[in-house]
């Protein structure tokens, strides 16, 4: 039997120190201890994808919470089925204690882990969808708001109205413009607009 750690962060700016240690303090070998630095939207994840391929019936997977497993409910039962059912591995949720198939091998003893694992990955998943809508809410009101998210504007050269005029008369390509200003097609029809905007001002 093996002890193996999984770890997942959202971007390469967050740390996973606090769920390292966590691994750590249970003598978990560092080198049995996973860590992946990517967004739960996509699964395409290879250091856990690593690990499953190491993992053997009778193993012990540890991972801090129960969304580390997957992005949303169908994918974190369809992971826990995987590894539990098809891999044979024992799964101990940290910061839920209930989640321990080492526990109560019975039938009585799985169903209730199977009730607590579906009512925790909804719950998760129901946390996620909260927080997306807060933060929908957030950027809207700013916006209402007129405050500014994101990377800074650039602002247009001097020049801008007379690049524009040549444009429009056909004297300077679009590609040859956006070179000049610097301007992705996006940037650069947006400050288009404010020109526009400004002229009927």
């Amino acid at each position: 039997m093996k002890l193996f750690g999984y770890c997942r962060v959202s971007s390469l700016e967050q740390k996973e120190d606090r769920q390292v240690v966590a691994m750590m303090g249970l003598n978990i070998p560092p080198d049995q201890i996973f860590t992946d630095k990517q967004s739960g939207t996509s699964f395409n994840r290879p250091r856990y994808k690593a690990m499953v391929r190491k993992l053997k019936p009778g193993d012990v997977l540890f991972v801090k919470s129960i969304d580390r497993l997957g992005r949303n409910y169908e994918e974190i039962q369809e992971q826990w089925r995987i590894l539990t059912k098809d891999r044979g591995v024992d799964i101990v949720v940290i910061d839920m204690p209930l989640l321990d198939t080492r526990k109560g091998k019975d039938l009585l003893g799985t169903l209730i882990a199977d009730l607590v694992l579906t009512i925790f990955s909804y719950i998760a998943e129901n946390e996620r969808e909260t927080i997306r809508q807060r933060q929908a809410e957030g950027i809207a009101a700013a916006k209402a708001k007129g405050i500014h998210l994101g990377r800074p504007s650039k602002s247009p050269p001097e020049n801008f109205p007379d690049l524009v005029e040549q444009w429009e008369n056909g004297k300077l390509p679009l590609e040859d413009l956006l070179q000049q200003v610097n301007f992705k097609k996006t940037t650069f029809y947006n400050h288009l607009r404010e020109l526009k905007k400004n002229m009927e001002n």
